[in-house]
């Protein structure tokens, strides 16, 4: 199962998850991040600005989760502008290197296609920053998404649509349709990174890493991988059942596992 780190909030879980992504790009310059949006990585993003501080970062690449389809790549809530503004500028890295999902209405039917190759051609990625949605949706892989499914055009759920409205005027702004990594692509990432933050999202962080194995629930899909770590606050962890054995486990493992 995936290990599951639970600290006081989401400061701490920037702080923890920023440290080994730094580790990370000082081993390996030519590291290929998976990257989330959303408020949920922010804190790591924050926190991975003094850590990278004279660090090369000229060759890391990354990958965006998913972009809006039919939305002009200029408007602020693009997930282009999102990547760009919240790590592309302030971590340093090379625009060109920083990908994000092709939603252009054109061609849109050979987009997703376009992006596995992508991702495939810069040797996979290295390790992929999740949130959760409240309906258990990691990337924007709705309930009823296969685990096998590649990057593709998706229908956004009406709660998907309100819970971004945050982001809009108004939920009529929102997108109906995106294109999103699959949940196969993400499971091939060598490492997964699972956030979440806030009661609102405790009852997915439960199903998703003691329920069951089901597609109702996508975020269960990271108990197939063979690394995945959830790190969550005390909020986010209060329905676990199995929380102190959780933290028992992380306070006694050796120091050079890391997460």
């Amino acid at each position: 199962m995936a290990e599951i780190v639970i600290v006081r909030d989401k400061e701490a879980a920037g702080e923890l998850v920023a440290d080994h992504i730094a580790a990370l790009v000082r081993e390996n310059p030519e590291a290929v991040l998976g990257l989330a949006t959303g408020s949920t990585p922010l804190p790591v993003y924050e926190a991975l600005r003094p850590r990278l501080q004279g660090v090369d970062v000229s060759r890391v690449r990354g990958f965006a989760l998913d972009e809006y389809v039919g939305i002009d790549p200029a408007h602020p809530e693009s997930y282009r502008s999102v990547i760009t503004r919240e790590v592309v500028e302030p971590l340093g890295l090379n625009p060109e290197l920083v990908r994000t999902p092709d939603g252009t209405p054109e061609g849109i039917e050979y987009h997703g296609e376009e992006y596995e190759a992508a991702i495939l051609d810069a040797g996979g990625i290295d390790l992929q920053i999740l949130g959760i949605g409240t309906d258990g949706h990691i990337g924007f892989n709705e309930p009823g998404s296969s685990f096998a499914s590649q990057t593709r055009v998706k229908t956004l759920t009406e709660q998907t649509r309100r819970d971004n409205a945050r982001f809009f005027d108004s939920i009529d702004d929102v997108p109906m349709h995106c294109i999103t990594q699959g949940l196969g692509t993400i499971l091939r990432a060598r490492h997964l990174v699972l956030l979440a933050f806030g009661e609102g999202k405790a009852a997915a962080v439960a199903g998703a890493v003691e329920g069951p194995l089901t597609a109702s629930l996508p975020g269960s899909a990271i108990q197939l991988h063979a690394r995945a770590t959830v790190v969550v606050d005390e909020a986010a962890a209060s329905q676990l059942q199995r929380a102190a054995y959780y933290r028992y486990a992380f306070d006694n493992k050796p120091d050079w596992q890391g997460i």
